[in-house]
């Protein structure tokens, strides 16, 4: 069987969902399941805003709590100092203050 892949390039970055590849200039990006998951949110979704309510649900599939709020922002810190491997790279991960996040490029 053939199946396509869910696959989006970005410049200098490539995602693969079924794969969970993410390259960045070739080189493979090590994500954690849930950095993985709250990427895969934004980058199928460019310029959606994804609040942090949103994203524990969709990605936690817990309530929101004050502390699920401080766990998102440690997670897409941890993803953004990943992706970052290059000063010149964009800022891949955008906030938008105090409701969440969205992908742009």
């Amino acid at each position: 069987m053939n199946h396509s892949l869910t696959e989006t390039r970005s410049g200098d970055l490539y995602f693969c969902l079924e794969q969970r590849l993410v390259t960045i200039r070739e080189q493979p990006i090590e994500l954690t399941v849930k950095e993985f998951e709250i990427f895969s949110l934004l980058i199928l979704n460019p310029k959606r805003v994804f609040t942090y309510e949103m994203l524990m649900d969709l990605v936690w599939h817990e309530d929101y709590t004050y502390y699920s709020r401080k766990a998102v922002n440690n997670h897409v810190s941890n993803l953004r100092r990943k992706l970052k491997i290059a000063p010149d790279l964009p800022d891949y991960v955008k906030s938008v203050y105090s409701i969440g996040y969205k992908f742009e490029i």
